[in-house]
């Protein structure tokens, strides 16, 4: 069982670690450009959207046809993903993740059952057709059955922090906020939830709890660090640069691709964050807005008078916490560099 979750876990990150020069370039652009970010530019910050819905999971969709079929396989999965793109709202890394080798599976296939079959001459037009034809029927069918299928899951996690949050289970909430943080739902969670509520709090009791459940960036540090130490390859060598882009710079979708290409990981985003959220109960800790993005500074700009403490312990407790099970899981299952 555990040489077939390693086996998973390797071939997933074959699709995501090649690809995070893109993710870190979409990391700086945001970090630097949107209106909350160092340099805000609007002109600049429009392409931000583009690349986090489109460009980011056809790359990964491409990564994961090409593994199964070269790069036929690659083309056949980029054109499978843009369906499943198109046909939701929320980018689609799941689905890019099942539409790449999926359809470098059933093109490979395909080749297998033609090969020696095809009229001298024709094969060119064969390949591309038929190429051509599986990438039309695969991204109709990520349009309307895969990309519904990952929305409604989408949903359903965001349906469940509202419930933990109305009966007051906020430490349990992070079961559900670290897995729909990586699926790319972290600024709905955090400003379609979280934030109107903690709005409401901040009015009657000057601080709010809420504002830290999603956005704490000691989670995400904790699970870098871990990749710095215990990682192997790709993976270990991108740490660094993405812990400044997470940590001081508050773009925490650096280190989603991390949790993706190795979903065990997750294990350690949730010690990390059940044990701050825990903390930051117990104290009272809170603070008056949302940090945007979710960077240490932004973080002490918005910690009111007092609550410094708190409020940097919980960080320092979720980042040891996370770094601790996340050095120990990566131990115990290493992620595999593939040729």
């Amino acid at each position: 069982m555990r040489e077939k979750i390693q086996r998973f876990g390797s071939f997933l990150a074959a699709m995501i670690i090649p690809n995070m020069g893109a993710f870190i370039a979409w990391g700086l652009l945001t970090a630097f450009f949107i209106p909350t970010g160092w340099l805000p530019n609007e002109k600049l910050a429009e392409m931000v959207g583009p690349m986090i819905k489109y460009l980011l999971p056809v790359l990964v969709g491409f990564s994961g046809g090409k593994m199964v079929h070269d790069w036929r396989g690659g083309v056949v999965g980029a054109a499978a993903t843009m369906g499943v793109i198109v046909g939701t709202d929320v980018p689609m890394f799941i689905g890019a993740m099942a539409m790449g080798p999926l359809a470098g599976f059933l093109l490979k296939k395909f080749d297998e059952v033609v090969e020696g079959k095809i009229p001298s001459g024709f094969e060119m037009l064969v390949n591309n057709f038929s190429a051509g034809i599986l990438g039309l029927i695969l991204a109709i069918l990520g349009y309307w059955v895969v990309g519904p299928i990952v929305q409604a899951l989408t949903d359903a996690l965001g349906a469940g922090v509202q419930f933990l949050v109305d009966r007051r289970l906020l430490p349990l909430a992070d079961i559900i906020v670290e897995p729909a943080k990586v699926l790319f739902l972290n600024n709905a969670i955090n400003h379609g939830i979280f934030g109107p509520i903690g709005v409401t709090q901040v009015a009657e009791k000057g601080r709010s709890v809420l504002f830290m459940l999603e956005s704490n960036p000691g989670p995400g540090l904790g699970l870098l660090l871990a990749y710095w130490l215990a990682g192997k390859g790709m993976s270990k060598e991108s740490a660094p640069g993405a812990i400044i882009i997470h940590f001081l710079g508050g773009i925490h979708e650096i280190y989603f691709p991390y949790v993706l290409a190795h979903p065990i990981m997750i294990v350690a985003l949730w010690a990390g964050g059940i044990l701050a959220d825990l903390w930051f109960v117990i104290t009272g800790a809170g603070l008056v807005a949302t940090p945007s993005p979710g960077s240490i500074f932004a973080y002490l700009a918005v910690t009111p008078k007092g609550q410094h403490f708190f409020v940097l312990a919980g960080i320092a407790i979720a980042a040891v916490a996370s770094f601790l099970v996340g050095s120990f899981l990566l131990k115990v299952f290493p992620v595999k560099e593939d040729a």
